[in-house]
């Protein structure tokens, strides 16, 4: 009742165009010709595209050189001037009305990290920005995600032990220079780690720098598997030695 009357007061638009849409997240037929989802064939380990045919169980040419910290990564869509409207009004402009329906893309996208996974981990914002922007996108998405798959959300289990500067416009290894240890498990936390299979949930991949980070505080807790899902990822040609 309350989400219809919600919606006959504020009529539901897409997160992309604000075109009027049916249910609130929703994209128009427009937008989802626009959108470039990450479908397969993908690197098996970190899910980025292949833009030539390929075999499932392949990994990219970065992922052979350096492999990730995590298990599997996957994705919704491409992170591009097309879709980062939609990340950035959830990021900074505090738009949760499309949490649900990227709540839903996500779990669809990450299916086979959720297998059998025991609790999902967002990846945590340092308090002074959290303070300052309110709430952490990712528990929301975290929280979308379990509604779905029914996967419990631990979300403080990880906190961040320093404000990091801000990773844009960094190479590969310096934002991986800039996370390094800024990841901890909290003590509370910890023996509930051991022996888990959890999936680490963000709202944009670049270069795995912070996934990684935190994956290696959960096993150092004593995590047994460590996946990964984001609503968005960068997808250009990465050095892994840069």
């Amino acid at each position: 009742m309350w989400t219809t009357l919600a919606n006959v007061i504020w009529p539901p638009v897409s997160p992309l165009s604000d075109e009027p849409v049916l249910r609130s997240g929703e994209l128009t037929a427009e937008d989802w010709a626009e959108v470039h989802f990450i479908d397969r064939p993908f690197c098996r380990s970190c899910g980025v595209p292949f833009d030539h045919p390929s075999y499932d169980d392949m990994d990219c040419p970065a992922c052979i050189a350096k492999p990730h910290v995590f298990t599997t990564g996957r994705s919704v869509f491409v992170y591009d001037e097309i879709s980062r409207p939609m990340v950035l009004s959830l990021k900074h402009a505090g738009r949760t009305d499309a949490v649900a329906a990227f709540g839903r893309w996500m779990a669809r996208a990450g299916a086979d990290a959720l297998k059998d996974a025991d609790a999902l981990i967002p990846v945590p914002l340092h308090a002074s920005r959290l303070r300052a922007r309110r709430f952490n996108q990712s528990v929301l998405l975290a929280r979308a995600i379990s509604r779905v798959a029914g996967i419990p959300v631990d979300a403080h289990a990880l906190a961040r032990t320093r404000r990091t500067g801000t990773q844009g416009g960094l190479t590969a290894q310096s934002r991986a220079r800039n996370v390094a240890g800024a990841f901890r498990v909290r003590a509370a936390a910890r023996g509930r780690l051991k022996g888990q299979r959890l999936v680490l949930i963000d709202d944009v991949f670049t270069t795995g720098a912070t996934l990684n980070a935190c994956v290696r505080a959960l096993k150092r807790a004593g995590a047994e598997n460590v996946n990964a899902i984001t609503l968005a990822r960068v997808v250009k040609p990465v050095d892994p030695t840069k």
